[in-house]
């Protein structure tokens, strides 16, 4: 497939680049599955709100060749995952009419069954300029439990099937429920040109091109005002950020975990991180010397996800980013 490999292809270079900020959604009007769902008058208001607010939906096809390039303005980036029938039959004919860009992201074993889009409705939407079909796994498991040959086995089988009902491989990829070991992240980088994971952020041209960040929507998260907060957010620009490894076990769990800024960033003294290890969500003990952040975390995280949030009042523009940790009970 593709050459690329993580982390080469970066900047690393502070620039004024406003960003890209990419919002996830999965469901619509399946008021069943709360933690995956968006009411469609909801999901009315937040694109309103994105229009209202003077940003410009992304156009994916454009986001490869310019990702290196600084954006003077914030764009906004939907995507959706899953291919739930839900999103057929409920956004797509506003997005539609509507011409707002996005990326769909399908996993491969559940096309056609109840519930799920059919091959001929991702074909008949992947006609349109302003839609990307993405790559999304084969069976959409918890990927990272597999050994490393069933998760090459699962893409493989996924691309071939991608191959077959669309002529090509999709060259996007969303890591399912956004876990994804080193190993994992470095396979991604040698057969796909950008990944996306859950972590929040914005995604500017010094992030890792194979683990992009978008915020999470559903019911609980998609309330206005917070939802009005998150399109505002600003990119969090750093050199470096370490562990690369997301998978922890009883080994490396709490991690070393740390970020270098850029000397040209302002205002780091005023950064606030929040940790949720030992599943209490409290501020984190930060240290910072010489645009080196690194925390000293309570105790070990417990399964299943360990995140780490970060904000920054930078003159009155707030920056943020996310890193998400999948803890193994080994």
């Amino acid at each position: 497939m593709f050459n690329s490999k993580a982390g080469e292809n970066n900047i690393k270079l502070y620039s004024n680049d406003e960003g890209v900020l990419s919002i996830m959604y999965h469901r619509f009007n399946e008021s069943k599955y709360p933690s995956t769902n968006i009411q469609m008058d909801i999901f009315k208001k937040h694109m309103e709100l994105i229009e209202s607010s003077k940003f410009a939906f992304y156009n994916p096809k454009n986001f490869e060749k310019e990702f290196d390039e600084p954006k003077k303005e914030k764009k906004i980036l939907i995507t959706i995952d899953d291919g739930f029938k839900s999103f057929y039959d409920e956004a797509w004919p506003y997005l539609k009419q509507n011409k707002i860009p996005f990326i769909l992201f399908i996993s491969t074993e559940p096309i056609g069954k109840n519930g799920y889009m059919t091959w001929s409705q991702i074909k008949e939407i992947e006609k349109f300029d302003f839609v990307m079909i993405g790559h999304h796994s084969h069976t959409h498991d918890y990927l990272i439990d597999k050994t490393n040959e069933e998760f090459i086995y699962d893409i493989e089988k996924a691309s071939k099937i991608f191959l077959k009902n669309l002529g090509y491989v999709p060259s996007l990829f969303s890591y399912p429920f956004g876990e994804y070991s080193k190993f994992m992240k470095d396979y991604i980088s040698k057969n796909f040109k950008l990944s996306f994971g859950q972590h929040s952020g914005i995604i500017d041209l010094n992030k890792d091109r194979f683990e992009l960040p978008r915020f999470p929507i559903n019911e609980k998260y998609g309330e206005l005002e917070r939802f009005k907060s998150i399109i505002n957010y600003s990119p969090l620009q750093y050199k470096d950020l370490q562990p690369e490894e997301k998978k922890l076990d009883k080994n490396n769990n709490p991690p070393k975990f740390f970020v270098e800024f850029f000397e040209n960033q302002k205002n780091i003294n005023n950064i606030n991180c929040y940790s949720n290890e030992g599943d209490k969500w409290e501020k984190s003990k930060i240290n910072i010397i010489n645009n080196k952040l690194t925390i000293k975390f309570r105790e070990p995280f417990k399964p299943r996800r360990g995140r780490i949030n970060c904000s920054l009042n930078d003159n009155g523009k707030w920056r943020w980013f996310g890193t998400q940790f999948i803890i193994s009970e080994n």
